[in-house]
């Protein structure tokens, strides 16, 4: 049985943080949330599938949903825009390229000083790293919007391993880079298919993060499994 942490749930067992030394954040979606941005990555990305395969963007789009539902369908996980280019024969180099190089973030972002001062405080006691499934450019971009530029150890995008979430060697590859055993791991992330379901596997902690309430319910959290080492 798969055991989810998150703020709505109550009479939670297991919250001893004692061999917690690094979290593991997503970053779209998990340390902001714009409904509005996360449209306007699948238009251009829908844009620049369109040019790989010589079809209107029109099209990519409807290919992209069918994409997303079959692998639905077939594993019973949520599907990524990464996964489902992958499915239709697209270039996840040449997708991120485009992405990089056509997406605004501006008008859709602004800082939240509570996610911001609850980082800060989160890194006195943990390495605080990222992991997403966007690119090394639009992902810094992002994080300067938000206000949380320079509070993580370390940024890992796509183009670090070009093996979308979830993926198993990427994942133990990630390890590797921050020196930490899956028992000294938390992840969090907003889709548990994506962000969260292979590091429970492996021996993670996993905190859901589907809200903002939520993601800031992790300090909550971590300070009382503190409690109990």
């Amino acid at each position: 049985m798969l055991l989810i942490f998150s703020a709505s749930e109550t009479g939670r067992q297991g919250t001893d943080m004692s061999r917690i030394t690094s979290i593991i954040f997503d970053l779209d979606g998990t340390l902001y949330g714009s409904p509005e941005f996360a449209l306007e990555i699948n238009r251009v990305g829908s844009q620049g599938l369109a040019l790989q395969l010589g079809i209107d963007p029109e099209r990519a789009d409807r290919l992209l949903s069918g994409a997303k539902t079959a692998i639905l369908e077939l594993t019973g996980l949520e599907a990524t825009l990464s996964a489902a280019c992958k499915e239709l024969g697209g270039d996840l180099r040449q997708l991120h390229g485009y992405l990089a190089g056509h997406v605004s973030p501006e008008t859709y972002l602004a800082p939240d000083d509570r996610v911001v001062e609850m980082l800060k405080r989160l890194g006195r006691d943990y390495a605080l790293y990222i992991y997403t499934n966007n690119n090394r450019s639009l992902t810094e971009s992002i994080m300067r919007l938000i206000g949380v530029e320079g509070l993580f150890r370390e940024i890992f995008s796509i183009e670090d391993f070009w093996r979308a979430k979830p993926d198993r060697l990427a994942l133990a590859k990630l390890f590797a880079a921050i020196g930490a055993e899956p028992v000294e791991c938390l992840f969090v992330g907003d889709r548990f298919d994506v962000d969260l379901r292979l590091p429970e596997e492996h021996g993670c902690r996993v905190w859901f993060t589907p809200t903002a309430e939520e993601l800031l319910a992790l300090e909550k959290f971590c300070k009382e499994g503190e409690k109990n080492d």
